[in-house]
């Protein structure tokens, strides 16, 4: 069942703990659009005018490399938002978000979000935590490309996205991911990480199908992923 405008704000780390009162005050603020797929929400140094959640459909969040190469960032299912950073502080937006499949979003557009920042501290306050999360989030990322080999960053983001984004099966969390995909996300080649991917295959800590990763053994993995 789809998933209404207060679930979806109610459900998102950007305003999980609000007062009901503030969580009623934004969801009065709240719009919808639809996307087919391949549609683009918004582009790398367009105006970071609104707010976006997911209520159905997935979106990602990519940049153009050296080359014109694409790289993943990120990928937003129902429940996730993005777009914090450029509703805040209305600068150019920092990625392309773009549709994966036929997608529903709620929308929020800055200035009337501001408006009510003024009103509610609470809301500042809270979403003053949440961006330092994701500093500390972006900075870990850096530090795993100077510190990791490919292999374990790639067992790192497999264990990453499966947490986040993962669906219990009778193997283990079972990721929707093709190997073009994950490849993107850490700028390597596919053959990369398809020949890491039969390997760990073999070993028994994951299982593969079409465009799909399971994690069977998620210690191993693991153990794996926090080799230096």
């Amino acid at each position: 069942m789809p998933l209404d405008a207060r679930t979806v704000i109610e459900r998102n780390a950007l305003f999980r703990g609000l007062a009901p009162v503030t969580i009623a005050k934004i969801v009065a603020l709240a719009g919808r659009r639809s996307y087919d797929t391949g549609a683009v929400v918004f582009l790398r140094g367009d105006a970071g005018d609104a707010l976006y959640g997911v209520v159905t459909g997935k979106v990602r969040i990519s940049v153009s490399a050296a080359g014109g190469k694409e790289v993943f960032l990120n990928i937003m299912e129902p429940g996730d938002s993005f777009g914090e950073i450029a509703l805040l502080d209305g600068e150019r937006r920092t990625a392309t978000a773009t549709a994966l499949s036929p997608t529903e979003l709620v929308v929020i557009q800055r200035a009337p979000f501001l408006a009510l920042m003024r009103e509610e501290s609470t809301l500042a306050l809270h979403l003053i935590h949440l961006l330092c999360e994701r500093a500390r989030w972006a900075h870990q990322q850096l530090e795993d490309s100077a510190l990791l080999d490919a292999p374990a960053r790639l067992a790192k983001r497999v264990l990453t996205l499966a947490s986040v984004h993962g669906k219990p099966s009778a193997e283990g969390k079972r990721l929707t991911i093709s190997q073009e995909e994950l490849a993107q996300f850490l700028g390597l080649s596919r053959q990369i990480v398809n020949q890491h991917l039969q390997t760990w295959r073999a070993n028994g800590w994951i299982s593969l199908g079409r465009g799909s990763i399971t994690v069977v053994n998620e210690p191993a993995l693991g153990g794996f992923a926090s080799r230096q």
